[in-house]
């Protein structure tokens, strides 16, 4: 079997596709989200999720949390005095939901659907399917985020003739698709988004909002106490839900620090983020050559969407109130499970036929006549424009740029920039050609792309018909199959926290962190308390413990809720 997972900013899910239905796997918690968050101790223990985050209060330093954002660069971050990549992050939080998926359903998994936002490159792809080999999987396939979103939803709305644009704010990405459905056939007509835009900027107003109102100097505070305002910041943002006033209380140092928050103001201070969330929009619906009005469903998907501020400007955008059936939460994953079953040729999915779109456009390099006199070289040619259907092939001449010219480099590039540099570099082909004056000799470039995201690449002398060819896989790995292996060996010293620990491991985190929080008599209360408790997890006997988890658990909800 193979399973979908939405790897994401802010939280991750894993589910599968049974008895014609999507269904999502809880994990280790029985809780169906896993928030990104790793943590490892000095004994190279890894936490993944809401362990994780509640160990990050105490141990800001040995947490890590938003990764996704550096996928695919060169950021390392420390962990016990050793640097990871984010896809060796990535992986533990993979590793973790593929042990979730076998002890839920029973048997080994192998292979993944993992879902990345529309927008990311190549390097961020091929980042994420490193990720998923490094926790033990074959990813065959990488799915957009949008489009696992439309396969939910277009699978289960069987309406025919619909036009509708997904919305996918996540925590810390943000896309747009414009996607037709006819009968059987979903057709991709345009892609557009911010890698770096999402629910962690909407905490990221509040959380300077308070340190503005209140004075406080960041330098001075300790990395706990700054991963504590950020943590209120959040449950500020999501008291917006409920109220159109949101208090938030920080404990720094032997003081409560308050801040007093409205919704007016709070949306407001949201202004620039609103004019980055239209941008991808209306480049999205030039692309499409669509009007808003044609528009006849607008899609909410990711956890940034539940915010009401994020609702009402879309619903003012389009004039209509967006879709909210399935949960913005869970949708992508189930679109993953899906997407997943239909590689599995599952018999209830095999009807359903997936366009895309290529979200990049795929170019190489040339050299420009600025005037009769003067050429410029690093100009980028485009072949493929973005968001054309795929599959898709394009042939562009060149001419050489010199006289007796003997060779030319076709450099393969991705991006939106007219200068070649600015643009991600795929790979080249080199090809040998006669001496002549510029312009006399020539080569046909030919860019194909087709569904499965391959590019091939084919360089021809027109006047010698000598033909070189490149393949280059959007989800290749950098790494050979040996590297990925050997690193796979090198991270094996590194153990998951076992799932039955998982509980009681997460509450003596929550217990350490409500201590640093609060002041008084309930740190006498909780003082006691997590000796009791660390005292019965030391017994091994399971009834002792059970009866030690309940009352341990009761006195936490009881001083948090205060």
């Amino acid at each position: 079997m193979t399973i979908g997972i939405d790897l994401g900013t802010t939280n991750s899910l894993v589910a599968y596709y049974e008895n014609g239905e999507a269904k999502i796997i809880k994990n280790r918690l029985g809780e169906n989200l896993t928030p990104s968050v790793v943590s490892m101790d000095e004994n190279n223990t890894v936490y993944v999720g809401k362990t994780a985050r509640e160990r990050k209060i105490k141990y800001p330093d040995s947490t890590v949390e938003v990764f996704k954002r550096a996928m695919g660069t060169e950021k390392e971050f420390i962990l016990q005095g050793k640097k990871y990549k984010a896809e060796e992050i990535a992986s533990f939080i993979l590793k973790a939901l593929k042990e979730d998926a076998q002890a839920y359903l029973g048997c080994e998994i192998s292979e993944a659907v993992i879902s990345v936002p529309a927008y990311f490159n190549d390097s961020q792809r091929k980042a994420t399917k490193r990720a998923g080999e490094l926790a033990g999987f074959k990813v065959d396939r990488i799915i957009n985020e949008p489009t696992a979103a439309a396969v939910a939803y277009g699978i289960t709305q069987k309406e025919a003739n619909t036009r509708f644009l997904v919305f996918d704010l996540g925590g810390g990405t943000f896309d747009v698709s414009i996607l037709e459905l006819y009968h059987n056939i979903m057709e991709v007509r345009a892609v557009a988004g911010d890698n770096y835009l999402g629910g962690e900027d909407f905490t990221d107003v509040i959380y300077k909002l308070f340190i503005e109102k209140n004075e406080i100097d960041e330098n001075k505070l300790s990395d706990k106490e700054l991963a504590h305002i950020r943590k209120q910041a959040n449950i500020c943002k999501e008291q917006f839900s409920e109220s159109n006033t949101s208090v938030m209380k920080c404990t720094i140092g032997d003081k409560v620090v308050e801040m007093s928050l409205s919704i007016e103001e709070y949306k407001k201070e949201c202004s620039s983020l609103f004019d980055k969330i239209q941008r991808p929009v209306e480049r999205s619906l030039k692309d499409a050559g669509i009007k808003l009005s044609q528009i006849d469903e607008v899609i909410m998907v990711g956890g940034a969407t539940k915010l009401p501020l994020v609702r009402k400007f879309v619903g003012r955008l389009f004039g209509k109130f967006p879709n909210i059936s399935l949960n913005p939460d869970e949708v992508v994953a189930l679109g993953a499970a899906m997407q997943a079953a239909i590689k599995d040729r599952n018999e209830m999915l095999k009807e359903v036929v997936l366009t895309d779109v290529c979200p990049f456009t795929l170019g190489t390099e040339v050299v420009v006549d600025i005037d009769e006199n003067t050429k410029e070289s690093g100009h980028f040619c485009p072949i493929i424009e973005r968001n054309t259907v795929i599959p898709v092939s394009r042939r562009e001449t060149l001419y050489t740029s010199s006289d007796n010219q003997t060779k030319v480099r076709v450099k393969v590039l991705q991006g939106e920039s007219r200068f070649a540099k600015n643009n991600l570099y795929l790979g080249e082909i080199n090809v040998t050609i006669p001496k002549a004056k510029a312009g006399e000799e020539s080569v046909e470039v030919t860019y194909t792309y087709d569904i499965n995201s391959i590019l091939e690449v084919i360089v021809k002398v027109v006047s010698t018909n000598e033909e070189k060819k490149l393949i280059i896989q959007r989800e290749d790995s950098d790494m050979t199959k040996e590297e990925i292996e050997k690193r796979f060996e090198e991270l094996s010293y590194l153990k998951i926290l076992p799932r039955d620990e998982e509980v009681n491991k997460r509450l003596l985190f929550r217990g350490e962190r409500l201590y640093e929080e609060t002041l008084g008599y309930n740190r006498t209360i909780l003082d006691r308390a997590i000796t009791e408790f660390s005292r019965a997890l030391d017994g091994y006997d399971k009834e002792k413990i059970a009866d030690a988890t309940e009352k341990f658990k009761n006195i936490l909800d009881e001083i948090e809720n205060e």
